[in-house]
């Protein structure tokens, strides 16, 4: 079990953003130690910070003392920007794999501790920790908001196997579809080829690439429409294939009518 607890919270939407971000990482406890303002919890910034977060006020507990939030926790690890004298002082990126198997032992409570937003853990606040860590930061800006500090904390300790978010199938270029793309690049970009042997060339590399390339039915809605710029408007039945989507064939049909039409009325004298 994991518990992440806020030491003199200052900013209601911080807090709200730690909520939000705690139950991302599965069963977390948030507790606030002697918060800064007494309606915390019923400000708006704390509500809007934490849409979406079921009975979001009754998931937080609030106690007056470090001590309390810790009472059953086994192992707690005080986040702190300063070294302390005698203590050690832990990379989180070192740390984080340890604590984390502490805290998916069934019997473990692991505390992570944050300060106050401007003051941090004071010293009679770090001496009840087992493990002080810090997080490793850039030189140019070594200060990180409370709430992205807990979503660093909670990632680091997450050991569940979590939501496992899946990437939607293509709609891939398949059958007649793809063949028609190939005979009608073949067909627009050999007729361009100034001779035989580049025609050939041309041919049989459309053949190699378009027969085994990933590609996707847009891709060849984008290679059709260059090869109607370049001036081949024909169908898949013209390269002898059957449309396995006949209404598309209707449309280009259609199309292809009332292009003729207006090329007509061009070519017709007043």
């Amino acid at each position: 079990m994991r518990k992440v607890i806020l030491v003199r919270p200052e900013g209601p939407r911080n807090v709200g953003m730690v909520l939000r971000t705690a139950t991302n990482f599965g069963s977390v406890e948030v507790v606030l130690v002697a918060p800064r303002r007494a309606s915390m919890l019923v400000n708006p910034d704390f509500e809007q910070m934490s849409h979406g977060v079921p009975n979001a006020r009754g998931r937080v507990k609030v106690v007056d003392t470090l001590e309390e939030a810790i009472a059953d926790c086994t192992h707690v690890v005080g986040f702190t920007a300063r070294a302390r004298r005698f203590r050690p002082f832990e990379d989180w990126r070192i740390a984080a794999p340890i604590v984390g198997a502490i805290g998916a032992q069934e019997d473990e409570c692991v505390g992570l501790v944050f300060g106050n937003e401007v003051e941090g853990l004071g010293n009679a606040e770090t001496d009840l920790c087992h493990r002080l860590v810090h997080i490793r930061t850039s030189g140019e800006h070594t200060s990180i908001n409370l709430s992205m500090a807990v979503g660093v904390g909670l990632f680091g300790t997450y050991v569940d196997e979590g939501k496992v978010v899946k990437a939607k199938p293509h709609n891939a270029l398949r059958g007649n579809a793809r063949l028609y793309l190939k005979e009608a690049m073949k067909d627009t970009f050999g007729q361009i080829a100034r001779s035989e042997a580049v025609r050939v060339d041309i041919t049989n590399s459309v053949d190699r690439v378009i027969s085994s390339a990933p590609l996707e039915s847009r891709d060849g809605r984008a290679w059709h429409a260059i090869m109607r710029a370049l001036g081949n408007h024909k169908i898949p039945a013209d390269y002898g294939i059957k449309d396995e989507q006949p209404r598309r064939a209707r449309r280009a049909e259609a199309l292809e009518r009332a292009q003729e039409r207006e090329q007509n009325k061009a070519d017709s004298p007043d």
